[in-house]
Parts: structure tokens; C-alpha cells; sequence
């Protein structure tokens, strides 16, 4: 059916996540509290126009090649078609090659746009649907999953019927539990991450990661003193390690002193979980030294939302 587009504008935030939180490899995701913006409506003029501050502001497209309008295109095809024309205000917050989800972010807002700018779009594209036109988007469902549900998720994907689909479980995290994002000023992109990883890695890494991964979904829920050992991974960090010496540094030194530190997504971005108050977020500070620039922020219970007013 083709669909019926409202000619007012919409307006979605979205918020930045974490992927892997140390073991969990494309398979845990974290919502945190910073987000993105973007406010769209549809035109009768052909074609896009975009406008984009803060984050990536030079180096973001103002074509059809931008990552929310191209997130926007699958979403309206999804629902039936598409508009003319698409006017795009993107304010952009969320660090951009960092490990802290901005594609992600762009995809979610993107598809949740699309959705809104649709009469019955909600009854049109549920959740699932959302998450797996994203997972196919992005590629893997950990970062995504938390931009749409919020809060933690085990994300995964399973063959059904010869399809792939993502699927997702919410976590509910202990409210005790805090996030310190330790951002340096050098990107690096997920491409070149995933690259740097073996095909095959020692059998007993494996059972350890596995075990770790496991506890990890427990910590975040209600046993935050597990943490520390929770988030050790054996799976990917030390591969990556000769592309961020100064993230992996600074997240051996934290570990060592009993923090739960682990590389954010993938990377440089230090992500650190904790219970402690500003006094320890100080101290960390301080510890990280001139190369990062700490970020407080507490988890995002919420995903993707349509702002009003």
C-alpha cells in the first residue's frame, strides 16, 4: 500500500552505544546518555537537503549518500515508498570513529524518521522489523539493538527459513552501575578493526570468553561487583592493540588498579563501568591522562524516541 506522508516535521533522538563491553563480541550492546538529533520532513522538490553541526559536520555527506538519508530511503522502501524530497537537520553529538555507535545512531534515527514521517508507521514497522532492515544496514546487531531498546542487549543473529534475522534480548542494568567514556582525539575505523582478528583463536581463549560473557549479563544486572572480572576479554582487544596503543595502555593500567575497563566498540574509546561517585571519576581522570577526554555518562534506558514540542 503505498503510504501516506505527514508534512510536518519529525524530530528523533538516538543515543550513543557500546558494543562488545570486553567479551561480548557482536553480541552485547549498551545504550549510554548522549545523543544524537535529527529532524526531517518530507518536500514536494525533488531530491535532499541537508544540514549538519556539531560531530562531523566537514565530513559528513550532504548527498544521497548520507548515512540517515540512506537509513531513510530503506525505511520508506520498507514502507511503500518513497517522497520526493527529503529536508535533514542532523546535530550530531556523538563522537564519530570513536567506538561510541555513531553509525548506528545514524541508521536507527534514519529508519525511526522514516517511520514517523508515515501515517501509521508505527503500526507499519515494528521494532523487530526496524532492527533487522538495521542489522542488515550495519551488519552486525549489537549496536543497533541498544539504539533501538535502550539499555543493555544480547543481540544475535540466527538463520530461519534460509533468512538471517537479528534477534535481541533486553537487560535491565543496575542503577548503581555509571559509565566514564575516556574519548582520544584520533579516530579509527571499524573496517580496520575487524581486520586485525585471527580466524582462529586458542581453544582455552575461548572457554574463557565464553565464561566471562556469561557473568557479564549477571553483573549488569544486579551484581556490579563483578565487573571488574566480567569485562576481560580474550577474544579481540590485544589483536587490535598495535592500532591504539595509547587506548590499550590506558585500559591495562585501569584494570590493573581495579577498575572495569575495556576498549569501547572498536575503539580507541575507553569505556570504564563503576559505582563510585565523582571522587573516582576525578582520580580516573587524572590517571588518563592529556590523550583522552573524559566523558561522564550514565546508561540510556531508553532507545530511539520521537521528540515533541
Amino acid at each position: 500500500m503505498k503510504p501516506t506522508f505527514k508534512a510536518q516535521p519529525m524530530q528523533v533522538q538516538v543515543p550513543a552505544t557500546s558494543a562488545n563491553l570486553g567479551p561480548g563480541f557482536d553480541c552485547l550492546g549498551l545504550a549510554l546518555n548522549m545523543h544524537d538529533r535529527y529532524i526531517a520532513q518530507v518536500m514536494d522538490e525533488p531530491g535532499v537537503d541537508i544540514d549538519v553541526t556539531g560531530e562531523g559536520a566537514d565530513a559528513v555527506p550532504t548527498n544521497d549518500k548520507n548515512l540517515v538519508i540512506k537509513a531513510m530511503y530503506k525505511g520508506f522502501d520498507f514502507l511503500g515508498g518513497r517522497p520526493r524530497g527529503i529536508s535533514l537537520r542532523q546535530l550530531n553529538v556523538i563522537p564519530h570513529g570513536r567506538g561510541l555507535g555513531s553509525s548506528a545512531a545514524a541508521i536507527v534515527g534514519g529508519l525511526a524518521l522514516a517511520r514517523a514521517l508515515i501515517l501509521g508507521g508505527n503500526e507499519r514497522m515494528s521494532q523487530e522489523e526496524m532492527l533487522n532492515i538495521a542489522n542488515q544496514m550495519e551488519g552486525h546487531p549489537d549496536n543497533v539493538a541498544a539504539a533501538i531498546y535502550g539499555g543493555a542487549n544480547v543481540a544475535w543473529q540466527e538463520s530461519q527459513r534460509s533468512n538471517i534475522v537479528a534477534q535481541s534480548l533486553n537487560i535491565q542494568v543496575d542503577p548503581r552501575i555509571g559509565v566514564l567514556a575516556f574519548v582520544p582525539s584520533t579516530e579509527f575505523s571499524t573496517s580496520k578493526a575487524r581486520k586485525m582478528l585471527p580466524e582462529v583463536i586458542p581453544h582455552q581463549d575461548a572457554v574463557r570468553n565464553s565464561i566471562n560473557t556469561a557473568i557479564l549479563v549477571q553483573a549488569l544486572q544486579n551484581r556490579p561487583d563483578l565487573l571488574l572480572a566480567a569485562t576481560e576479554d580474550y577474544l579481540h582487544q590485544s589483536y587490535r592493540k598495535d592500532a591504539m596503543p595509547h587506548s590499550f595502555a590506558l585500559m591495562t593500567r585501569l584494570r590493573q588498579a581495579g577498575v572495569a575497563a575495556f576498549i569501547s566498540g572498536a575503539g580507541p574509546t575507553v569505556l570504564v563501568l563503576h559505582t563510585g561517585g565523582d571522587t573516582e571519576a576525578a582520580e580516573l581522570e587524572r590517571a588518563a591522562g592529556e590523550k583522552f577526554g573524559m566523558i561522564p555518562m550514565g546508561v540510556s534506558r531508553t532507545g530511539v524516541t520521537i521528540i515533541t514540542g
